[in-house]
């Protein structure tokens, strides 16, 4: 790869012609139509925060180095390859869509600046290297940039390194902040739309979580039929089967749920109930376990996922101690089961489990009433009965 400096730009240069989308976060051109910000390899503009985007000003007015910008040489045409973030800030500001504070307090856009501040910023010096190579040189190039600030993430890197048709339309729906169906997708997936964590998402379930093996296959593709046919059946499978929603579900591989469960029968008003239940159930500590367990039909094996509240020490000492005297009194074994059996044997605490009388799963609470100290053996030949 062929780098080559260039510090005779000026800010008014790659300014020149500047032309954003607002509604899809993109700073599309600049350098007077020359310049490419966002190839279909970069993220989204992620600055416009008040915060990041007014720092990027600030540094040019107090005369702080912008730091080292990357351009690709594409043909006739240049694309950002690092400073895409940078670039846009200054775009958007010189364009009037953001004002900065002033030394009083007061909201300022470009426009109603001194003439002086306006020159200051328009006629900074950029450092800026020209990149030419092959493809694949250029992406890897761009895989190994530290990204001012913040890094890229796994999916935004898998972007840069499978760029072509199939991720340019993934990005208009997945990472597309004006789509409509955001509300309804925030409902079982967390994330950043703009990180392309809801496309990262969809990929995922598609994909059986491999996504670089099904980016790199479908990469020339020129739809994204098969992608949003299975996001869709997913999130209609889920919203279809829970009447309520819960921010734990937002944290659940719902693609992974889909292929386990989905050609099962469910009564929603019955799952529903039930998760309402178990919501509402002091002894659930892990409320994102509930939805497994449901689906799978309480299956023991899933109930682990709960993490069931367990007898705690003070409760085993007391209920310890009602059995050992009773026992005492009537000269029997302090393991019931071991009475039963015709045993006077008296256990030592720490030679017994808590165990529910009643077990959870069948409805039993987790308190003193539905305790029982059993001597070891028997408890773990009880298991779930």
């Amino acid at each position: 790869m062929k780098t080559i400096l260039r510090i005779d730009w000026q800010v008014k240069d790659i300014v020149e012609g500047f032309i954003y989308n607002e509604f899809e976060g993109k700073g599309l051109y600049g350098l007077n139509g020359k310049l490419v910000i966002q190839p279909e390899y970069q993220r989204n503009y992620i600055y416009a925060d008040g915060k990041k985007d007014v720092a990027v000003i600030d540094s040019l007015l107090k005369g702080y180095p912008l730091g080292l910008i990357y351009f690709n040489k594409n043909g006739d045409l240049y694309e950002v390859l690092d400073g895409q973030q940078r670039i846009t800030s200054i775009g958007r500001f010189t364009t009037g869509r953001f004002p900065i504070l002033d030394q009083n307090g007061m909201q300022q856009y470009f426009s109603a600046l001194p003439k002086e501040e306006q020159n200051k910023i328009l006629d900074t010096p950029l450092t800026i290297y020209i990149c030419e190579g092959e493809e694949s040189e250029i992406k890897q190039w761009f895989k190994t940039i530290n990204i001012q600030e913040i890094p890229l993430n796994q999916q935004e890197l898998y972007n840069a390194i499978y760029s072509g048709p199939f991720i340019t339309k993934a990005k208009e729906v997945f990472s597309n902040s004006t789509n409509s169906n955001l509300q309804k997708w925030s409902a079982y997936i967390s994330g950043n739309v703009l990180r392309q964590e809801y496309l990262e998402a969809a990929l995922n379930w598609v994909s059986k979580g491999k996504i670089e093996e099904y980016m790199s296959k479908h990469r020339r593709d020129d739809n994204i039929n098969e992608l949003e046919t299975y996001f869709n059946s997913v999130i209609d499978w889920v919203s279809n089967i829970f009447e309520d929603v819960d921010a734990s579900m937002r944290v659940l591989n719902w693609g992974e749920l889909y292929e386990k469960y989905h050609n099962n029968s469910y009564s929603s008003n019955d799952i529903s109930r039930r998760v309402r239940e178990l919501q509402g159930d002091y002894f659930v500590k892990n409320k994102k376990g509930i939805y497994e367990y449901v689906l799978s039909g309480e299956n023991p094996e899933y109930r682990k996922n709960l993490d069931i509240r367990i007898f705690d020490e003070p409760m085993k000492k007391a209920k310890y101690k009602i059995q050992t005297e009773e026992a005492e009194k009537n000269n029997i074994s302090n393991c019931p089961l071991c009475a039963l059996g015709g045993s006077n044997k008296i256990w030592k605490l720490d030679e017994m489990d808590a165990d529910h009388v009643t077990a959870w799963s069948k409805g039993g609470a987790t308190d003193i009433d539905n305790c029982q100290m059993l001597c070891k053996t028997h408890n773990r030949a009880k298991g779930n009965k």
